[in-house]
């Protein structure tokens, strides 16, 4: 563990301290084995974070799918991550609800509960909220929300970007901490190709496919597609998508495993991010730029939080900037866009945030608890 851990640039930090082994609950959902064995963004995180907490010497206890693979101690709150399971009938709630509740019967095992839960675990930790953190890892800009985080007013929340927090201003926000990902995401050195374009995510209107398959096609590269297709999307992909796919250059290769998809970033010449919607981080980004790989990305939600203009990548504003980016790849330098990641989004500096935040609260606690009163 030599990597330079840098916490200068997340909102709301004090001074760096010495921090003791601490007993961390993390409490990952059930949807997706931690980490997922195909498409998952924020299981996939909860998986970096505990294991390079285990790293740092900390204590960490994962509530999570009982298919899970972590460094950590275990805690199963369902057999098989839900998505996996066959079973024609399934209650999510019901799971998330008994895996929560065993936490309810083990909390006070833990110094801090830290919850990628979204909502769910609300009602349940109010009396214990102050050593708690909540990261909320999805899009803010929903109705019902800013009723949630007013009357659930005490709970910390982490953000993964600073754009995502705009729709909830007035949120409990302690700090900002970007994902990370292991320094050994990519061991070999950079070796960007220059034979295809990459797609890789969700089949989904706000990701933009179709756009990427016409930034692709007018820039005169082979583009592959790395996807799930997710029931809610499969009318879109079947009616928008699917006949894109059968132009020529357009390869779908739907969900990749994990090595599989390393590879094929690690050898595009660039990976397309053409959204079209507030993006809350968008881990792909810095998958592609841990394995050399420059991101074309649309200016939305995250991404010039992410992207680094003409260092990691081009931050675009529309489709013919997108074209013209794929033009100027030869200006980016694969080992400088490794070494960004290195220096930015590794998962050993994400953990040391978060023991940041950790310790932080520890502390406002205990000086509640010895205040003299009135």
């Amino acid at each position: 563990m030599n990597e330079k851990l840098r916490l200068d640039n997340v909102i709301g930090f004090p001074p760096r301290r010495s921090v003791g082994r601490l007993r961390v609950a993390q409490v990952a959902p059930l949807f997706e084995s931690v980490p997922p064995r195909f498409y998952g963004g924020t299981e996939r995180v909860v998986a970096y974070l505990a294991d390079a907490l285990v790293a740092l010497g900390h204590d960490v206890t994962l509530f999570a799918s009982g298919d899970s693979m972590t460094t950590a101690n275990l805690a199963p709150g369902r057999a098989q991550a839900i998505r996996l399971d066959q079973a024609p009938l399934k209650c999510d709630l019901g799971a998330h609800f008994v895996m929560l509740h065993d936490l309810r019967a083990r909390m006070d095992e833990f110094d801090i509960l830290h919850f990628h839960t979204d909502i769910l675990h609300l009602p349940m930790f109010e009396d214990i909220a102050s050593r708690t953190v909540t990261t909320l890892h999805g899009r803010l800009d929903i109705s019902d929300l800013p009723a949630v985080f007013r009357r659930w007013r005490a709970y910390p929340l982490v953000s993964i970007s600073n754009n995502q927090r705009r729709p909830l201003p007035d949120g409990n926000w302690i700090a900002t901490v970007p994902h990370g990902l292991p320094l050994d995401f990519y061991e070999a050195p950079a070796k960007r190709g220059d034979g295809y374009v990459a797609f890789v995510g969700r089949i989904a209107p706000e990701k933009r496919p179709d756009r990427a398959i016409s930034i692709a096609r007018r820039a005169g590269f082979p583009l592959k597609i790395a996807a799930k297709v997710d029931a809610v999307d499969e009318r879109y992909f079947k009616d928008v998508i699917k006949p894109l796919l059968a132009e020529p250059g357009v390869e779908f290769l739907g969900e990749l495993g994990e090595r599989e998809k390393r590879e094929l970033l690690a050898s595009a010449a660039a990976l397309l991010f053409p959204i079209d919607w507030p993006e809350p981080f968008g881990l792909v980004m810095i998958e592609a730029m841990a394995c050399g790989t420059p991101v074309i990305a649309s200016r939305c939600g995250s991404v010039p939080e992410v992207i680094e203009d003409g260092v990691t990548g081009f931050v675009v504003d529309d489709e013919d900037a997108a074209v013209a980016a794929c033009g100027r790849l030869a200006e980016l330098d694969s080992a400088r866009t490794q070494a960004v990641f290195k220096e930015k989004f590794s998962s050993l500096t994400m953990a040391a945030r978060y023991v940041e935040i950790y310790a932080r609260l520890l502390e406002s606690g205990r000086a509640r608890t010895n205040a003299p009163t009135a």
